[in-house]
């Protein structure tokens, strides 16, 4: 049984990183292993955020694996910063593994660079040089010249990846492959099969953004009067702020706080068009500290103060 070092990050979600890498391996018959180097807050919609693990939390996982286990193969994936890329380059010239694949995680699939160029370009002259193979996605690619690959290196280049995590199963399978075939193109080609096997079976993990962003129109249009709170209408949905403004960027290109704007914004144009009271009652009616910052509120969102649109609009 191959034993599989993957040196990489988290997903949650499943679909990518270490969750990815130990289901692959362990599906063709290998025997996964892993070392953590970031914890990434991420879901369906993308990443939030990454947590780099402290190179010696990293270094220390990876010497208590090799010095028990000592893994036939290697496979890198999300390593962001310096000090931790050195206790990779010092693992690999330390124990020599058989393989090592290396899958470099660049771009997240929504198009965030995740490396510094001051990282890439360590890549480049510390690590490729110790890796046999190179999985390379086409919107990375040109963060590499040949010149950075030794003549031995094989560089594949992913050119429809098919979504989030397929480079991810491909390098994995890959590096099990390694170990069972006796030609790295055989491996090579059995990887692929697997992987796009694995693409038109896998059932995609599906959010509920498109419910949700429903669900906050309607919150909106019932409380907007009365709020205009971000952190309340997250309350409201029972998620996080930051998710919030994911999924309203994601279905609408807007984030949470214009809407709530334009929506209390036609609220207060009805409101003043439709009644008699004075601007200061439609303030206090709408919940503003003052007659002034209400003033202010109204203009910034329609370039009239509320008297100038009263008058506008009633010779209309």
């Amino acid at each position: 049984m191959a034993i599989i070092l993957s040196i990489t990050g988290s997903d949650g979600t499943g679909g990518s990183g270490i969750q990815a890498d130990i289901k692959t391996i362990s599906s063709l018959g290998g025997r996964a292993v892993s070392a953590i180097t970031s914890i990434t807050m991420q879901n369906t919609l993308g990443i939030q955020s990454v947590y780099d693990l402290p190179a010696a939390a990293v270094r220390g996982q990876i010497e208590a694996i090799i010095n028990d286990v000592q893994p036939d193969t290697m496979r890198i994936g999300l390593v962001r910063n310096a000090e931790t890329l050195a206790v990779v380059v010092e693992t690999l010239q330390k124990y020599r593994p058989k393989f090592v694949v290396y899958d470099p995680v660049i771009t997240a699939s929504n198009g965030d660079e995740l490396l510094s160029d001051d990282v890439v370009a360590l890549i480049r002259c510390k690590l490729l040089p110790l890796c046999s193979i190179v999985v390379l996605r086409e919107r990375d690619k040109e963060k590499f010249t040949e010149r950075d690959f030794f003549e031995d290196t094989r560089v594949i280049v992913l050119d429809n990846p098919h979504g989030h995590g397929f480079s991810n199963v491909f390098s994995s399978a890959l590096a099990v492959y390694l170990n069972t075939e006796k030609l790295v193109n055989s491996a090579i080609a059995k990887a692929m099969d697997y992987a796009n096997t694995f693409v038109k079976h896998e059932v995609s993990l599906i959010g509920r953004s498109a419910q949700l962003y429903n669900e906050f129109l309607t919150a909106v249009q019932q409380h907007n009067a009365t709020n205009r709170d971000v952190a309340f209408y997250a309350d409201c949905l029972n998620v996080s702020p930051t998710y919030l403004s994911q999924v309203t960027h994601k279905v609408s290109g807007n984030n949470p706080k214009n809407i709530i704007d334009k929506a209390l914004t036609e609220t207060i144009s009805n409101r003043l068009l439709s009644t008699m009271l004075t601007i200061q009652e439609v303030a206090y009616n709408f919940k503003f500290g003052s007659q002034a910052q209400f003033t202010k509120y109204f203009k910034k969102q329609t370039g009239l103060t509320p008297s100038e649109f009263r008058r506008r609009n009633s010779k209309r």
